[in-house]
C-alpha cells in the first residue's frame, strides 16, 4: 500500500508500495530515514515546478489512479443494464474523468489544499448496486441478451436512464450530509465515536461484497483473468524493487541511462496493457472463438470494435445529461452509509499526504474544508451523472514519496489533464474495449486489497482481547449473512409501508452498512478501555506531528490571499472552515530549508523526468 498510509487506504488500487525511496538512484551510504525523506523533497507543497515537469508528473498521477477510476463505471454498467452498450459506457468513463478533474481542482485550490487527487469511490458503489438490485430496478431479461438490445431504441434508453436518474438524485441528496458535516466542523465529533473496530468491518466488507462482480467478469475466460492477475501480482510484489534502465539526457551527464522502478508505480496499468495485447493477438489469429455462444468469446477485443469509430472526437459532459434526477429515499439512506465511510477514510488520507509532501499536519479548519469540498464534489458528480461520488485517492500519496515532488501545482496539472481526457470521447471509448476477463483479473486483485486494507486497521486495537475478537468477528459475519439472506428473500420485508420497506431493503442488502452498524454499536456499548479499543493508537496515528517545513498558513490558508484579508474580522473564528489567525511569515528554518530544496531543484531535475518517463 502507499507508504505512510496508516489508516485504511481504501482507494489505493495502484499498489504504490513501500520502498519508494529506491525509485531513483541514491548515492551509496546515504540511506534515507523517514525525516530525511521529507528533507529530500525537490519541490514542496507551495513550490511551482517547471511547466513540463507539471505535465509529466501530472500524467503519472492520472495513470496511477487509472484502475480505480475506470473500474467504477464498468461495474455500474451491469446494474444500469448497459453490459451490451459500449458507446454509453464510454460516455460514462468520459464523464467520470471530467468530474474527477473538476473536483481535483476544487479540492486543491479551495479545499484541503494538499496535493491529493480526487476520483470515484467504492464506498458509494456498494449501496448503489444494492439500490439497483431492488425488484423494481432489476434489469429486464432482454437487456442481458446482446442480440435483443437495440442501443438506439427509446425503450432501451428509458430503461437505463431511469436507473441513472434515481442514482443521481440519491447521490446528490446524500452528499448534502457530507457538505453540512464538513463545513460545520461536525467531522471532529464523528471521529470521537468511530475507531478501528468500526472501520475494519466497514472497509473489508466493501471488497468482500463485490466478489460476485469479480467472479462473473473473470469467469468469461479464467485463463485470461488468471494471466492478468499474475501479471499485476508479479509487477507489484516481485519486481517492485527491480530497476529498469532507460536512456535519459542531462546537461551535465549528456546521454546516459537511469534506473527507474517502473513496476513499482504502474503495476495495474502494465498488467492490463499486456493482457489486453495478448487478447488482441489471440483475436487476430482466431484462437479465441468467434461464436458468441462459445466459452471465451468475451475475451476477444473486436466485440466492441465499432465503439471507437462511433464515439465522437469531442464530447462535453454537462449536468443533467441523462435527464432530470429523481430521488429515492431508500437510495439516500444507502448513500449516507457510504458517505460516512468515505469521510473517515479521507481524514487519514489528508494526514498521510501532508507527511509525504513536507507539509505540517492539517489543522481542523483545513480538514473541515476538505470534507466539505468532497461533499460538494459528490454533489457535482451526481449532477453530471457519473453514477458515483468522489473521494480523496491515496494512490497519488505513494507517487509523492516516489518522485519527491510534493507540489500541488502538479496535481492541478493532473486535474486539467483528466478534464481533457473527459472531453476527448475517443479516450473513453478505447477503455470500453478492454475484454471483460482482463477486467475480472484486475478485480480479483483490487477487491482483495480493499478487504485486506480494512483488516489492517485492527493493528491499532488489542486483538488479544476477547471483546475485540467478538466485535470484529460478529460484525463481519453478520455483514455477509444478512445481505445474502435478504437477496434470496426480497419479499420478506413487509412492514406495510412501501417507503420503509425500500429503505430497509437497501440498507440490509449493503454489507458495508450492516457490518459497520454492528461494529459501531458494539464498540461503543460493550465496556472496554480506550487503549483496548485502539482509540489512543488510532488518534496518535492520525494526529502525529511531522517535521514542519512550511508554515501552516502558507499551505492551508485560503487562496488568493483571502486569509490575510479576512483575518482582521473577529467573527472568522466562529467559521469552522476558515483560518481565524493571521498568516505569519515562514520561520528562518523553514525559509532556509525551502531555499536548499529550490536550489537542488535548479541543479538537476532530470531524475524526476526519468522516474516517470516511458
Amino acid at each position: 500500500m502507499a507508504p505512510d498510509k496508516e489508516s485504511n487506504g481504501l482507494d489505493n488500487f495502484a499498489f504504490a508500495v513501500d520502498g519508494a525511496e529506491h525509485f531513483y538512484e541514491i548515492p551509496e551510504g546515504k540511506a534515507l530515514s523517514g525525516e530525511n525523506d521529507r528533507d529530500k523533497l525537490v519541490y514542496c507543497v507551495t513550490d511551482v515546478p517547471p511547466w513540463y515537469l507539471c505535465i509529466i508528473l501530472g500524467i503519472q498521477h492520472c495513470l496511477t489512479a487509472f484502475g480505480g477510476i475506470i473500474a467504477i463505471p464498468l461495474i455500474l454498467s451491469q446494474g444500469l443494464c448497459l453490459q451490451h452498450d459500449g458507446l454509453t459506457q464510454s460516455h460514462l468513463i468520459s464523464t467520470i474523468f471530467f468530474v474527477s478533474g473538476l473536483c481535483t481542482l476544487l479540492q486543491v485550490i479551495f479545499g484541503i489544499r494538499l496535493p491529493i487527487l480526487q476520483g470515484g469511490t467504492f464506498t458509494l458503489l456498494a449501496p448503489s448496486m444494492a439500490l439497483l438490485s431492488m425488484p423494481e430496478w432489476a434489469c429486464p431479461a432482454w437487456t442481458q441478451n446482446a442480440t435483443l438490445v437495440n442501443t438506439s431504441s427509446p425503450v432501451f434508453i428509458q430503461v437505463w436512464q431511469s436507473r441513472m436518474q434515481v442514482l443521481q438524485g440519491s447521490i446528490m441528496v446524500g452528499s448534502l450530509f457530507q457538505v453540512v458535516v464538513g463545513f460545520s466542523g461536525l467531522i471532529g465529533l464523528f471521529m470521537r465515536f468511530i475507531g478501528p473496530l468500526t472501520i475494519a468491518p466497514t472497509i473489508s466488507l466493501i471488497g468482500l461484497s463485490l466478489y460476485d462482480s469479480a467472479g462473473m467478469n473473470a469467469g468469461n475466460h479464467w485463463g485470461i483473468a488468471a494471466m492478468t492477475t499474475c501479471m499485476i501480482v508479479l509487477f507489484s510484489q516481485y519486481l517492485r524493487h527491480i530497476p529498469v534502465p532507460f536512456p535519459t539526457y542531462s546537461k551535465t551527464k549528456k546521454f546516459h541511462t537511469s534506473k527507474m522502478y517502473i513496476f513499482q508505480i504502474l503495476p495495474v496499468l502494465l498488467g492490463i496493457t499486456l493482457s489486453w495485447l495478448v487478447c488482441y493477438i489471440l483475436t487476430v489469429t482466431n484462437v479465441l472463438p468467434s461464436d458468441s455462444s462459445q466459452y471465451g468469446y468475451l475475451a476477444r477485443t473486436d466485440i466492441k470494435g465499432d465503439v471507437i469509430g462511433r464515439a465522437p472526437w469531442f464530447t462535453f459532459p454537462y449536468p443533467g445529461q441523462w435527464g432530470l434526477p429523481t430521488v429515492s429515499l431508500a437510495g439516500v439512506f444507502g448513500i449516507l452509509a457510504g458517505v460516512i465511510s468515505s469521510m473517515i477514510e479521507s481524514v487519514g488520507d489528508y494526514h498521510a499526504c501532508a507527511r509525504l509532501s513536507g507539509a505540517p499536519p492539517p489543522p481542523k479548519h483545513a480538514i473541515n474544508r476538505g470534507i466539505g469540498m468532497e461533499g460538494l464534489g459528490c454533489l457535482l458528480a451526481g449532477a453530471w451523472g457519473t453514477g458515483n461520488g468522489t473521494t480523496s485517492y491515496s494512490e497519488n500519496v505513494g507517487a509523492l514519496g516516489i518522485t519527491k515532488v510534493g507540489s500541488r501545482s502538479v496535481i492541478i496539472g493532473s486535474g486539467f489533464l483528466m478534464i481533457i481526457m473527459g472531453v476527448f470521447g475517443k479516450i473513453g471509448a478505447i477503455f470500453t474495449t478492454i475484454p471483460t476477463p482482463v477486467i475480472g483479473g484486475m478485480f480479483l486483485v483490487m477487491f482483495g486489497v480493499i478487504a485486506a486494507a480494512g483488516v489492517s486497521n485492527l493493528q491499532y486495537a488489542d486483538m488479544n482481547s476477547s471483546r475485540n475478537i467478538f466485535i470484529f468477528g460478529f460484525s463481519m459475519f453478520t455483514g455477509l449473512v444478512i445481505p445474502n439472506w435478504i437477496f434470496k428473500n426480497p419479499t420478506a420485508i413487509a412492514t406495510g409501508i412501501v417507503v420503509i420497506d425500500q429503505v430497509l431493503l437497501v440498507l440490509l442488502t449493503t454489507s458495508m452498512f450492516v457490518g459497520g452498524f454492528f461494529g459501531f454499536i458494539l464498540d461503543n456499548t460493550i465496556p472496554g478501555t480506550k487503549r483496548e479499543r485502539g482509540i489512543i493508537a488510532w488518534n496518535k496515528a492520525h494526529e502525529e506531528d511531522s517535521n514542519v517545513t512550511i508554515e501552516s498558513d502558507e499551505v492551508y490558508g485560503l487562496p488568493f490571499n483571502l486569509s490575510a484579508r479576512l483575518s482582521s474580522m473577529s467573527f472568522m473564528r466562529f467559521i469552522p472552515f476558515c483560518p481565524y489567525h493571521s498568516p505569519s511569515a515562514c520561520t528562518p528554518e523553514s525559509s532556509d530549508k525551502l531555499d536548499v530544496l529550490k536550489e537542488a531543484a535548479k541543479k538537476d531535475s532530470t531524475h524526476i523526468i526519468a522516474s516517470v518517463g516511458l
